[in-house]
């Protein structure tokens, strides 16, 4: 064999190695998963990781705001309705491995309840079959209930699944038991936040669902009321409860309450969980006449281009009975699968915000979509009330 020959059976050789290898990652299904940063242990994304490693390749990226999720939907489906120039390398004639590629959306990504309805009416996201799901019959009503909606985002029992929850949590207060023992008394319910040794010591959510809800919720309507006309002593209430806020705030509540700047918060269980842990002096209970609910959900961007079969795997992942235990005790929240689970493995102190009391339960409930005559009402109201000394 001559030099030239050797040179170039060797090269067709590598040639064709290099190509088999771009086959072989080919055939790997992928899975690219944004996910809401702190909404699961590592020890779940490593499980997942571990169980898949021969038979996909997995991408984990954590984003820090929900809301950031939210405007990556809306770039996705942007950017898939803007033609693209063509590339010249396209034109080669390389194996579809070694094209140019424009970034891809995730194939699922987490998103918050609150904003699944805004989602759907965008067409952002896409439907999930339950039938792929194995877990599905396992999920309470309230789950199942919670992301069957129609085309314009409305629950709707008959409608599409447009989303899987993986964990929620309550609305809940927060409180300085420092600054409580001269009181004599704990936080227990909405009505508390009205007490005179209150004035100026509490903060509340910068939200109008929340503060009006609650309001409504202690007058013995409900957060999701749509003719807030009918509701008697409702603006009465809310002027009052203005005058014991301090400051309003959806994001920086917790350091004042450390500090004893205010002596009480209202805010997100799984915000204030971990503080609870890290401050003894934080306590939190849940209102005994029922609160509102988040959930964080998975879904299915539509622009997505994938397996659905590795998503389905995915989610049915997070539901099984033992990685929904790790979420509960390694990730300080709940779990839409019901868990027996020993009141000893969990903290004294987190237990009433982690083994749900189904009486308080029943009593709460998650913020739907409101009409656009409602919205207008909460936000006249809430502007109004702001706007008061």
């Amino acid at each position: 064999m001559d030099r030239r020959s050797f040179l170039f059976g060797t090269g067709t050789l590598l040639l064709s190695q290099l190509l088999a290898a771009g086959c072989n990652s080919q055939e790997r299904a992928k899975l690219r998963v944004q996910l809401l940063k702190g909404s699961l242990p590592n020890q779940v994304l490593q499980k997942f990781r571990t169980k898949m490693q021969q038979t996909a390749h997995l991408e984990f990226a954590s984003v820090e705001q929900v809301g950031s999720l939210f405007g990556r939907l809306q770039s996705w489906q942007q950017n898939s309705q803007k033609p693209t120039e063509e590339d010249w390398r396209s034109r080669l004639p390389l194996p579809s491995w070694l094209k140019p590629q424009n970034p891809n959306p995730a194939n699922l990504v987490t998103l918050g309840d609150y904003w699944l309805a805004a989602a759907i009416r965008q067409n952002l996201i896409q439907p999930l079959d339950p039938a792929q799901l194995s877990q599905w019959s396992q999920l309470p009503n309230r789950w199942q209930e919670l992301v069957r909606r129609n085309q314009a985002g409305q629950f709707d029992t008959k409608g599409d699944v447009w989303a899987a929850p993986y964990r929620w949590g309550y609305t809940v207060i927060a409180y300085n038991r420092d600054k409580f023992k001269p009181l004599d008394w704990k936080p227990q319910d909405w009505g508390d936040l009205w007490r005179e040794e209150l004035r100026d010591r509490i903060s509340l959510p910068n939200h109008p669902r929340e503060v009006i809800g609650l309001t409504l919720k202690y007058l013995g309507s409900s957060y999701n009321t749509e003719n807030l006309d009918r509701v008697p002593d409702l603006i009465a209430q809310l002027s009052r409860l203005h005058q014991q806020v301090k400051l309003y705030s959806s994001d920086t509540y917790l350091q004042p309450l450390i500090l004893g700047d205010t002596w009480l918060a209202v805010g997100w269980s799984n915000e204030i969980l971990p503080v609870m842990q890290r401050y003894r002096q934080i306590a939190a209970v849940i209102p005994q006449s029922g609160t509102s609910l988040w959930a964080d959900l998975w879904v299915n961007p539509t622009q997505a281009n994938s397996d659905r079969a590795l998503e389905y795997q995915w989610i049915d992942f997070c539901w099984q009975p033992q990685i929904a235990r790790q979420i509960l005790l390694l990730g300080r929240t709940n779990s839409p699968i019901p868990l027996q689970i020993e009141p000893d493995n969990i903290q004294a102190e987190l237990r009433p915000l982690l083994v749900p009391n189904e009486h308080i339960l029943d009593k709460s409930e998650f913020l739907r979509p409101l009409t656009s005559d409602a919205i207008q009402q909460y936000q006249a109201l809430w502007q109004g009330m702001r706007e008061k000394s």
